[in-house]
C-alpha cells in the first residue's frame, strides 16, 4: 500500500473486544511485538476484521512520542514499543527519529529539534516508541 503514513506495520489479528462504539483490536506484528487499535464498531464489521486475519497497522510519524526515561512514571497509551534509535535526521524546525525495535521492525517518528536536544536523542540510543490505541489506522486487503 501506497500511504503518506510512513510507520506501516503488518500483523495478524490476535484478539477483537467489541464495546458498544468502539472496539479495540489487537494485532500481533510480525517481528513479535504486539500493538492495539481503537476503531469504531462500525470499521470492524465494514472491514471484516476478525482473529486470525492480516491487517495493516497505519501510524504516522507525528503521533509517535519518544521517551527516553519514565523516571517512575507509567502513562495511560499501551503502545508502548522498546527499541534502539537508528539515525536522527534534523530539519528547520523538526527532525526525523529511527528506531528499529527488537523483532527487526522500523518506527519512524517526527519530533521537534528542541525534544531532540532536550532528550539527548543519538544514534545507539535506547528508547520506547509510544503512541496511542487512536491514532493507529487499520487497512485489510480486499
Amino acid at each position: 500500500m501506497q500511504a503518506s503514513a510512513r510507520n506501516q506495520f503488518i500483523g495478524t489479528v490476535s484478539e477483537v473486544r467489541i464495546g458498544n462504539v468502539n472496539a479495540e483490536v489487537y494485532i500481533s506484528l510480525n517481528g513479535g511485538e504486539s500493538i492495539v487499535a481503537s476503531i469504531t464498531k462500525e470499521s470492524v464489521e465494514t472491514l471484516s476484521i476478525k482473529t486470525g486475519i492480516e491487517v495493516l497497522a497505519l501510524v504516522k510519524a507525528p503521533q509517535i512520542i519518544i521517551v527516553s526515561d519514565f523516571g517512575g512514571y507509567k502513562i495511560s497509551a499501551r503502545n508502548q514499543l522498546k527499541g534502539t534509535i537508528t539515525q536522527v535526521k534534523p530539519g528547520a524546525v523538526n527532525a526525523e527519529v529511527d528506531i528499529e525495535l527488537g523483532g527487526g521492525e522500523q518506527v519512524a517518528a517526527t519530533v521537534t529539534n528542541d525534544s531532540v536536544d532536550s532528550l539527548g536523542l543519538r544514534k545507539g540510543q535506547a528508547v520506547t516508541a509510544i503512541f496511542k490505541a487512536g491514532a493507529v489506522i487499520l487497512a485489510v486487503a480486499r
